[in-house]
């Protein structure tokens, strides 16, 4: 049952990752400043990154920020703004650094891991959960980047990834 559980939990991060990659890939130039709400559409990718990156730790009192992408550290998670703003080729880096994180992370799980504590204070829920939880903010986030495109410009059609990496 294990490995069902973790194929399957890979399998959807793989999906929500690729279709925020495919959002951003496909964001014209003159949209990426463009307001998703109240934020940029670059922000909008840029903290779902961080927090996917963040949520996948294993101890959140030892995540390791990234010098490149984290300059300002825990203020960057923690502040309503970044530090600066960050371009498409950083974003779609990031992508891939979550990606092959997040394979890493989870085929290391073991029964014990998922059904402890997620090792996030403030997120108190087995490990297994939170798991859930960041494909659910993912998506939430991709979602909101999707209908932005959309809007914009109707010929922009972001996909929809069942499992695979393309």
């Amino acid at each position: 049952m294990l490995d069902i559980i973790k194929h399957s939990v890979m399998h959807q991060f793989d999906a929500a990752l690729c279709m925020l990659n495919d959002c951003i890939e496909k964001c014209p130039d003159t949209h990426w400043g463009g307001n998703v709400a109240k934020y940029p559409f670059w922000q909008v990718a840029y903290h779902t990154l961080c927090f996917v990156d963040f949520y996948l730790a294993t101890d959140g009192d030892t995540f390791q920020f990234r010098p490149d992408l984290h300059p300002n550290g825990w203020n960057e998670l923690k502040d309503e703004y970044p530090s600066r703003r960050f371009e498409k080729d950083e974003l779609r880096r990031y992508v891939i650094i979550c990606r092959d994180r997040a394979r890493e992370i989870i085929a290391a799980e073991t029964a014990e891991s998922l059904a402890g504590p997620s090792g996030i204070k403030f997120r108190k829920c087995p490990r297994l959960e939170l798991h859930v939880y960041n494909l659910r903010h993912i998506q939430h986030h991709t979602g909101q980047l999707s209908a932005f495109l959309r809007r914009v410009d109707p010929s922009i059609d972001p996909e929809w990834f069942s499992h695979a990496w393309k």
